[in-house]
């Protein structure tokens, strides 16, 4: 396919909306997998460390 402009390959005659939608649609899917894990790891990291220095301030001095 050949285009003859900036336009047209924008405009991917007259398919342009629904290909770049899909385009933006798939890049929005994998950024999100891709950074769910590191996300849900810091939130468990964190929950850790504040369930262990509860854990410590409530303990019974020995």
């Amino acid at each position: 396919m050949e285009f003859n402009s900036l336009a047209e390959f924008i405009a991917m005659g007259r398919h342009g909306l629904y290909v770049w939608l899909s385009y933006g649609l798939t890049a929005l899917i994998v950024t999100y997998n891709v950074m769910q894990p590191a996300l849900h790891r810091r939130r468990l990291l964190k929950e850790q460390a504040q369930r262990l220095r509860r854990e410590k301030r409530n303990a019974p001095s020995a």
